[in-house]
């Protein structure tokens, strides 16, 4: 029998984690990517958001950490953070300070460098891998009943070679071209829907006070969507090497400059100035970096009527999400979860196909129905059923200011570490009703502790 061939074309995170499923199941596989990866935890060209806050949730951690066993070992000895939720977590939510109760879920908090660098470390130690660098593919080979490989391009010398495969994957992200080429099959346009609230991003490193560089708090300041203004946040992250990442974010109207002169002072400018107090006295160690490659978009390819055998496609290739909510590194690791079920099983490319959608529905969905309700938000406006449903959630994270069960049922659902049918249980919905039975803290939740950690080094 001939050897099997799996190709991914996509060499991120997303890429490398359907590799690490693939090999599993294929006796090699080939990863095509376009740049030239780096050698160790730097940026990368490829990821748009590269530079900006990530977040790394409990459900997305754990999915990776059964993929690729140790990688959550091999990320804290490199400096990642393990933030407990909500104990480690200062955050103004657009219903209130989130109440710091002992832990029910944890993020992990690090530059996207440095995870990226990671998770291919512990994907390419299986030699069953090889990478393809400087390539971009050019078009699918096949049918529409079957694919049976990738046409690739050398970006320098512009030679074409034809890659035959058993599985092609596409995970190339927001640019993907798969679209088209399954129009060019004759199968038809894919659905396809987006949801733009206009957000703009600007961030900066700075170094951390000595005395704050490790078991420090991430400090968040979201936006109110029902504000009849911009939305604005401010989010501080402890990444490695004693830094803190610091992203700013407006809708439209209300961005963020790029302008070093007014990157505290914006910070300072949100619905609670707690950030921009913490930078006001940090040492930058970076240029402002701006980004608008925020929007949520989504190929409903498990819609289709006919799907090729061979062919699959996870990551930001099926679905983006506005960054501000952290999912879309999870959603990733989740559905290369979907992918190594489904081929255990023995299930069909189309089916899989469906799964991978299952895996995107609930963060796709807390996204959008959030992103429309902004001044300004280009997008399918919410039907009924999703206006009510909109204000049960306002009233659960309002309640979630102060009784646990909800919270918990909350954090699962937005750490996707639990099912979002959680949040309607009859327990989470009468405590919802009934409404919050303490006040909200009026100011942030830092310890006089965590604050003198900050001012004591100035």
């Amino acid at each position: 029998m001939a050897p099997t061939h799996a190709v991914v074309l996509g060499g991120g995170l997303a890429g490398m984690l359907a590799a690490s499923v693939l090999v599993r199941h294929f006796d090699e596989v080939t990863v095509v990517e376009r740049d030239k990866l780096p050698e160790g935890p730097s940026v990368r060209s490829g990821v748009p958001q590269a530079r900006h806050a990530h977040l790394l949730m409990s459900g997305g951690a754990r999915a990776i950490e059964s993929l690729l066993p140790g990688t959550l070992d091999e990320l804290f000895s490199s400096g990642a953070h393990r933030i407990g939720v909500p104990n480690d977590l200062v955050s103004l939510s657009a219903q209130g300070w989130v109440p710091r109760f002992p832990e029910m879920q944890f993020i992990v908090s690090c530059s996207r460098g440095l995870l990226d660098w990671v998770v291919r470390s512990q994907a390419l130690r299986d030699n069953k891998i090889s990478v393809l660098t400087g390539t971009e593919p050019v078009s699918l080979l096949g049918t529409a009943a079957a694919v049976t490989g990738v046409l690739v391009s050398d970006r320098i010398s512009g030679e074409q070679i034809s890659l035959e495969a058993d599985l092609v994957l596409d995970a190339t992200g927001r640019a993907s071209r798969l679209p088209a080429w399954l129009s060019s099959f004759g199968l038809g346009e894919v659905h396809s829907e987006s949801v733009d609230s206009g957000l703009a991003y600007a961030t900066r490193i700075f170094r951390a006070p000595a005395s704050a560089s490790s078991g420090f708090p991430i400090v968040n300041v979201q936006a109110n969507p029902r504000d009849p203004f911009p939305g604005c946040t401010a989010t501080l992250l402890p990444i490695e090497d004693g830094r803190w990442l610091v992203t700013l974010s407006g809708t439209r109207g209300g961005e963020p400059s790029t302008d070093a002169d007014e990157f505290v002072s914006f910070a300072r400018s949100v619905r609670n100035p707690v950030v921009g107090e913490l930078i006001a006295s940090a040492e930058p160690l970076s240029p402002v970096y701006g980004s608008h490659s925020t929007a949520n978009r989504r190929n409903f390819f498990e819609r289709m009527k006919s799907w090729p055998a061979g062919l699959l496609a996870l990551g930001d290739s099926v679905a983006t999400y506005n960054p501000v909510y952290g999912h879309g590194m999870s959603i990733a690791a989740q559905s290369a979860l979907a992918l190594d079920a489904g081929l255990r099983s023995g299930s069909g490319a189309q089916q899989i196909q469906r799964s991978i959608g299952k895996v995107v529905d609930g963060a796709w969905a807390m996204a959008t129905n959030q992103d429309i309700l902004y001044p300004g938000a280009v997008g399918k406006p919410l039907p009924l059923a999703g206006r009510v449903l909109q204000r049960y959630v306002d009233r659960l994270v309002r309640t979630a200011t102060s009784e646990a069960a909800v919270t918990r049922a909350f954090l699962d659902a937005f750490t996707l570490s639990g099912p979002m049918a959680n949040l309607v249980s009859p327990r989470v919905m009468w405590a919802t009703m009934r409404g919050p039975r303490r006040s909200v803290s009026p100011e942030p939740t830092l310890t006089a502790a965590e604050r003198e950690r900050v001012t004591s080094s100035e």
